[in-house]
């Protein structure tokens, strides 16, 4: 009886942890930007100016703009309800975007003025999006590029 139990937990183990599992546990953490509830945010052509420009290399403006949904998606489920909570998210994505610049580099590229721009552009139509009244600067705060 013990070794059925101890055969049939070990059997749940391996298989909790196997390749399936964990890709599904990616793609629970991954959003769709059609998943996103705001209407706005859902049918909007994020970082439109960097995807027209060849400069910038297409699977990191992917990566780009994966930052930018998983925000949306932080602000449906954290539903901020002042501008520093706000802030917080916006700082966390903006760190998430500094880390991208040596991909960038290693891509002969690099987040230059107009890429610059066009972050700064989808953060502002972000908050406004979600109701929110808020400094474009601020929102992008800990940016280094």
């Amino acid at each position: 009886m013990v070794l059925k139990i101890l055969l049939l937990t070990t059997t749940l183990l391996v298989s909790c942890t196997g390749k399936n599992n964990s890709n599904h546990s990616k793609n629970i953490k991954t959003m769709n930007q059609s998943d996103l509830k705001n209407e706005k945010t859902k049918n909007y052509e994020f970082l439109k100016d960097m995807y027209q420009d060849d400069y910038f290399p297409e699977h990191l403006v992917d990566k780009g703009k994966a930052i930018l949904i998983d925000l949306c998606r932080q602000i449906e489920i954290q539903e901020p309800s002042s501008l520093e909570e706000l802030y917080t998210l916006t700082h966390a994505a903006t760190e998430r975007f500094n880390d991208l610049e040596d991909e960038f580099a290693e891509n002969e590229s690099e987040m230059e003025t107009a890429a610059a721009e066009a972050i700064a552009m989808d953060f502002a139509f972000i908050a406004v999006s979600y109701g929110y009244d808020a400094d474009v600067e601020e929102l992008i705060g800990p940016r280094t590029w």
